[in-house]
């Protein structure tokens, strides 16, 4: 079985004990530092999502360097804004692929799907930081995903609608988003395997405001939840007008959500809602083990620098760069070749769960590492059904 990763600290020392090589191509020295470069939304609507991805990943670089880099080499992070558009992070894919060793980002699927063709055909070890399906399949040997995919959501939901005893649903979806529209694909088929009868099936885009005739659509009909699949701002609008509207069917959220740039802004209203999240999120519920080691070692200097627990979106950036780390670690050095094989035969514990990438599987994750939860005290507590669902996957480990 291969060796899994207690601790960054384990991480780094037997990084720091390992020579380096090139970088594929172009001239470096035992000197030089290793360049990732992070591309994520700083400006536009993605914007509270992309500054926590950063925020993640700056806190692995800086605990990776504080205890000798990689291969002896400190890493540096070459950072730039996509500024929420697939165009805007080509253009800022251009102007760093000539000086990174491996990419990590965006957040925003459609960005993300924009840059993978070029990162494929230039041979970077590419990390994606969106759940969208099509990143995947098909197998782009350069292109990884580190959320959960939207599929894994869809499945993970049918699964505690089953355990609920809940037969008939309403999903509603953003048809300008990737993320949500792979969900509702998903959803729509994985479906009747699970027993589940969609009874209304509503498309909206990302800018709608008004999510009235939805909920209207919802009473009229036999749907015993609403699950709803949306990013950034439809989380909060539709949210809120849910919590006005009087609907008592209720109100599924995925994990986009599951961070406090929504429970905030929703204040008392998210009481006793039902949100997804990655594993990370819920930590402090988990038995002890090394899957709780790895969270608390984010978790921890996370809140001391931030005032608050990562969210979800940081615990993408931050499993990322563990990936990626314990990738050129294994590589002995920067070879994008190198990295991207190191990759594919990972087997490696982060705060988003276990990843076995492979071959034939680059997104690493199953569904077993995603919780539902239930909003309580302002907070994200897993379900008891979830609660008893992750003790059986951590134990297993």
């Amino acid at each position: 079985m291969r060796r899994l990763l207690p601790s960054l600290a384990c991480l780094v020392l037997a990084l720091a004990a390992c020579g380096g090589d090139g970088d594929g191509g172009t001239s470096s020295t035992a000197d030089d530092p290793i360049k990732v470069g992070l591309i994520v939304s700083l400006t536009g609507n993605y914007t509270p999502l992309g500054s926590e991805d950063k925020k993640a990943v700056e806190l692995a670089v800086e605990q990776v360097n504080g205890q000798g880099g990689l291969l002896g080499r400190k890493v540096e992070l070459v950072t730039r804004d996509d500024k929420t558009a697939p165009d805007q992070g080509i253009v800022a894919y251009n102007q760093i692929k000539g000086e990174i060793d491996a990419l990590i980002g965006p957040v925003f699927s459609n960005s993300a799907l924009a840059i993978e063709p070029i990162a494929q055909r230039d041979k970077m070890p590419y990390l994606s930081l969106a759940p969208a399906q099509e990143q995947v399949e098909p197998i782009k040997s350069y292109v990884f995903v580190t959320p959960a995919l939207s599929s894994m959501y869809a499945e993970r939901y049918l699964q505690y609608i089953q355990a609920e005893g809940i037969k008939t649903v309403a999903v509603a979806w953003d048809s300008k988003s990737a993320y949500s529209v792979s969900g509702h694909k998903a959803m729509v088929a994985l479906a009747p395997k699970y027993g589940v009868t969609i009874a209304v099936d509503e498309a909206y885009e990302t800018s709608t405001s008004d999510f009235s005739p939805l909920f209207t659509h919802v009473r009229e009909s036999a749907a015993e939840a609403l699950v709803f699949w949306g990013s950034g701002a439809p989380g909060v609008t539709a949210a809120k007008q849910y919590a006005a509207s009087g609907l008592k069917t209720p109100l599924f959220l995925t994990a986009s959500q599951a961070s406090k740039l929504w429970l905030e802004p929703m204040g008392a209203a998210a009481e006793g809602m039902t949100v997804q999240s990655a594993i990370g999120v819920v930590g402090e519920h988990l038995p002890d083990g090394k899957q709780k080691q790895i969270i608390e070692q984010m978790a921890t200097p996370y809140e001391q620098k931030h005032g608050y627990g990562p969210p979800q979106f940081a615990q993408d950036g931050y499993s990322a760069s563990l990936l990626l780390f314990e990738a050129i670690r294994k590589a002995g050095s920067t070879d994008k070749v190198k990295i991207q094989q190191a990759l594919e035969s990972m087997d490696l514990i982060t705060p988003n769960g276990r990843f076995r990438y492979s071959p034939t599987d680059h997104s690493g994750l199953s569904p077993e590492y995603i919780s539902v939860n239930t909003v309580k005290d302002g907070k994200f507590v897993p379900t008891d059904w979830a609660k008893e669902q992750l003790a059986k996957t951590v134990t297993a480990e």
